[in-house]
């Protein structure tokens, strides 16, 4: 079903309750996330409050003691927040749940700046102040530290690991790079944080001042390893030995687009639901080591799931071509683009070409009367899943919406097909009452954050509208 703008008098969407769907798991989204933030700035307090009493203040009086003591707390702060950038990078289901997987991927890339500065800011202040603030000395002493200390080498070698990690994710090396060789030179980040803890465990005096301190800093060590054995490690392998999933067939969708059917054993017991993506890892040759991400196009069932991607991408590309049969690893599932989010009886979803797929899999999984779900398609010459959407219109009273044409450029989220006003007025016409309602967008960065600034002015407090971005 096409609409095309200004739309015809309508009804509009109904929200008997008043006050929309809030639902336990939303609360305790907002729980985690006030408590991983007060763990967060605390332990960072808790370090500065003991470096306070250890007199850090006082020693700023000199140029060498002040360079040391500057030192010591760069590297505490740089220490606490390395091991939360290994928690947040271990895919903890109760933090991807309340964060999401966009969100998190921002305060992990904040969090690994903030850590690598401090990192830096310490290795200078520290050199510095034992070179007895001799900057002429420096370059002797910090080979002394490097060959005479215990722990030096280590550490030296998970700077590196570290430097390597940051590099490559300056947006500039990253935009060079495939997401599948970024994600395996990511992981290099374990190998630095892991090379530190030596270092930290013979010469750094604040985690064995005190037994207090010492099971401070064990404790976070502790739950870092953990998460990752348990979470990155241990969680993936336990459920593809369960479910063992595998390919069953291979769908032509759109020119470039195909769509892949998986099935596998007890789905019912793997924790995805519709609108989430999961990592995947096609056994059928060379490269199957790569993850790649990939949103569900349909709502998952005990016996199958269904993924649709292009075939322009290297991924892409062999999806193709997969055999049934193929074994499949999966990771995850990831992301809050689903109905844990959903607060109103009423929802928009907005979709530019393949980005639809996990809005076509909501469409079908969300419940909804007729008149309180619209779809807004972006695309360029074939709409994906046309038939499916016309059932969904007849069968669920689902408004589909085509906006037809490339995009309008930088700064609009319309295509070229639609008429010539500006894109929040474009938005409430299309949807009178959008602001009442539960907005979920998907598409490429840019175009998705022009759709999240039209909802805002339409009038959709922030904390409704929920994004999924994706693209490299």
């Amino acid at each position: 079903m096409s609409v095309v703008l200004p739309p015809s008098a309508r009804p509009s969407a109904t929200d008997p309750a008043g006050t929309g769907l809030p639902t336990t798991r939303a609360r305790r989204d907002g729980t985690v996330r006030a408590l991983a933030g007060a763990a967060l700035w605390g332990s960072l307090l808790l370090v500065t409050y003991w470096w306070t009493a250890g007199r850090g203040l006082q020693d700023l009086g000199g140029w060498a003691t002040g360079l040391t003591s500057l030192g010591r707390l760069t590297g505490l702060l740089a220490s606490v927040l390395l091991l939360a950038q290994v928690v947040l990078m271990a895919r903890v289901p109760l933090l991807e749940s309340a964060f999401g997987q966009d969100r998190l991927a921002r305060i992990h890339r904040w969090v690994g700046f903030c850590s690598f500065d401090l990192l830096l800011a310490h290795l200078v202040t520290i050199t510095w102040g034992y070179a007895s603030g001799e900057l002429h000395q420096v370059p002797a002493t910090a080979w002394d530290l490097v060959v005479d200390y215990p722990g030096m080498l280590l550490a030296t070698a998970g700077t590196v690991a570290l430097v390597l990690v940051v590099v490559t994710s300056v947006k500039a090396a990253r935009r060079r790079l495939r997401y599948e060789s970024w994600h395996l030179l990511h992981l290099y980040a374990y190998l630095g944080a892991g090379l530190a803890l030596p270092h930290q465990l013979w010469t750094g005096t604040e985690f064995v001042s005190s037994p207090v301190r010492t099971v401070f800093w064990w404790t976070l060590w502790a739950v870092a390893v953990a998460a990752v054995l348990v979470w990155r490690v241990g969680l993936p392998v336990v459920r593809n030995l369960r479910h063992r999933v595998q390919v069953t067939r291979v769908v032509p969708e759109a020119p470039g687009v195909v769509s892949v059917h998986l099935t596998g054993r007890d789905l019912h017991r793997l924790p995805v639901e519709a609108g989430q993506f999961l990592g995947f890892r096609f056994l059928d040759g060379p490269g199957w080591t790569r993850n790649h991400p990939y949103s569900l196009s349909a709502a998952p069932t005990p016996h199958a799931l269904r993924i649709t991607v292009r075939t322009d991408g290297d991924g892409g590309r062999r999806l193709a071509t997969v055999r049934p049969g193929t074994r499949v690893l999966v990771e995850g599932p990831y992301g809050r683009l689903s109905a844990r989010t959903r607060t109103r009886r009423g929802v928009t979803f907005i979709g530019a070409g393949v980005g639809v797929t996990p809005l076509r899999a909501l469409a079908e999984a969300l419940p909804y009367a007729p008149g309180e779900a619209v779809l807004l398609h972006r695309h360029r010459d074939h709409p994906l899943f046309a038939a499916e959407f016309s059932r969904l219109a007849a069968t669920r009273g689902l408004r589909v919406v085509d906006l037809p044409g490339p995009r309008r450029g930088a700064g609009s989220w319309l295509g070229r097909g639609t008429p010539p006003v500006d894109d929040v007025t474009a938005l409430r016409w299309l949807v009178p009452d959008v602001a009442g309602h539960d907005v979920f967008v998907c598409g490429l960065g840019g175009w998705a954050a022009d759709v999240r600034a039209a909802a805002l002015g339409a009038g959709v407090p922030a904390d409704r509208i929920h994004v999924e971005e994706f693209g490299w």
